[in-house]
């Protein structure tokens, strides 16, 4: 097996390197936002920069060019994905629900109105979608979901509400997972629609994270008319879409690059720093630690590598997109707490002190790793399906 880049794959990633040290703003890096920061200004940043990866076809490479892609090859896509993330490009969360997570699954079930209409505006970078799946009652277990949709001539009344939907405050639609059959066995009767935003009766509430920002939302639908051919797929058949994209979510595709980056500026930091007179690098137990994470992320490159590898051939990876997701939230957790430990107090510090290291970065991400394990379904949801999908264990 070689597992080397061809060529052209080679020349397209210095391609994408030398479009990025011209195109990501001098602004954007002074910010320096990490993940779940965005604020005003970053946002616009971020809105403007997804508009020139459009015109490059670079926002949605992947996808069909009459849906606005360029149809490149899936390992051209995860080249694009590492040098966005290692870069620290102005590519967020929301630009993954978007165009990774929604998309894919449209192209998968909706209509031909519905591909030509949003794929086509995502992939230039004017269209944002949130995801409207967890409710107070329903988080891991998706399934419970009680927001309804009701019909009532030729629209569907939703009625009901979501909670951690992120961006929704900023998002144009919302990919909505509700219960069409109350009757019908729980995985049987929901139903996926496209809905407008900026729909009477939809109420956005801010949920404050715990990096003092807004990035989560609690959403309310009170009489929600949505029309009918806003249906994606087959009314009550619903739960497979949602499972569909929930594997596009999955996969982690780029996030080792992200890894990386981390771990070569603490390995920058334990070659410069002196304690006690001495390099930190020369610290048995700091060199062993970086060491094991340098390792460990080559496994989830790897992962990742081994599911683009699976798009490229026609397949669907299921139980190796949770295995993936699985690692990836543990090795970030790792990656946090070793690198807190090697900055010291120093590490404890917020941007804004003249002391705090690597702009304060390893205090951020510990915050945000919390939830990792959680979004887009628990650690243990995903053993589970590791389990029964990839072992063939029982269900029970």
């Amino acid at each position: 097996m070689d597992f080397r880049f061809s060529e052209g794959e080679e020349a397209f990633r210095q391609q994408v390197r030398q479009w990025l040290k011209q195109e990501i703003p001098q602004r954007w890096v002074e910010l320096d936002p990490g993940i779940w920061e965005e604020t005003e200004e970053s946002w616009a940043i971020a809105r403007q920069f997804h508009r020139k990866l459009g015109e490059k076809g670079w926002l949605a490479p992947a996808y069909p060019k009459e849906y606005g892609g360029l149809e490149l090859s899936h390992m051209k896509r995860l080249i694009l994905a590492e040098e966005l993330a290692y870069n620290r490009a102005p590519v967020g969360v929301e630009v993954e629900i978007t165009v990774n997570w929604v998309t894919p699954a449209i192209l998968l079930f909706g209509t031909e109105r519905q591909k030509k209409e949003y794929a086509t505006r995502i992939a230039r970078g004017d269209t944002i979608f949130c995801i409207g799946y967890s409710e107070p009652d329903a988080g891991s277990d998706l399934a419970s979901v009680k927001t309804r949709a009701v019909e009532d001539g030729d629209d569907y009344v939703i009625n009901g509400q979501k909670i951690w939907c992120s961006y929704a405050h900023l998002a144009d639609y919302c990919w909505l997972a509700v219960r069409t059959d109350p009757d019908a066995p729980k995985h049987k009767g929901i139903s996926v629609f496209i809905v407008d935003m900026k729909t009477p009766g939809i109420t956005v509430r801010p949920l404050i994270n715990i990096l003092n920002h807004h990035s989560f939302n609690e959403v309310f639908f009170d009489d929600v008319r949505v029309p009918k051919e806003n249906l994606v797929g087959q009314k009550n058949n619903g739960w497979y879409q949602v499972a569909i994209a929930l594997d596009f979510e999955r996969s982690s595709i780029g996030w080792a690059a992200t890894n990386q980056r981390i771990i070569e500026e603490l390995a920058d930091y334990a070659r410069e720093t002196t304690r006690n007179g001495q390099p930190l690098a020369k610290d048995p137990l700091v060199r062993n630690q970086l060491a094991q994470l340098a390792v460990e992320n080559e496994v989830a490159r790897m992962m990742a590598y081994r599911i683009a590898w699976m798009y490229s051939k026609g397949l669907h990876p299921g139980y190796e997109s949770s295995m993936s997701m699985v690692f990836v939230s543990e090795l970030s957790r790792r990656t946090a707490s070793i690198g807190m430990r090697i900055l010291g107090h120093y590490g404890e510090l917020d941007r804004g002190s003249k002391w705090a290291v690597l702009n304060a970065r390893l205090a951020r991400m510990s915050l945000s790793a919390l939830s990792i394990g959680v979004g887009g379904g628990s650690n243990e949801i995903q053993r589970n399906i590791i389990a029964v999908r990839g072992l063939g264990l029982p269900r029970k």
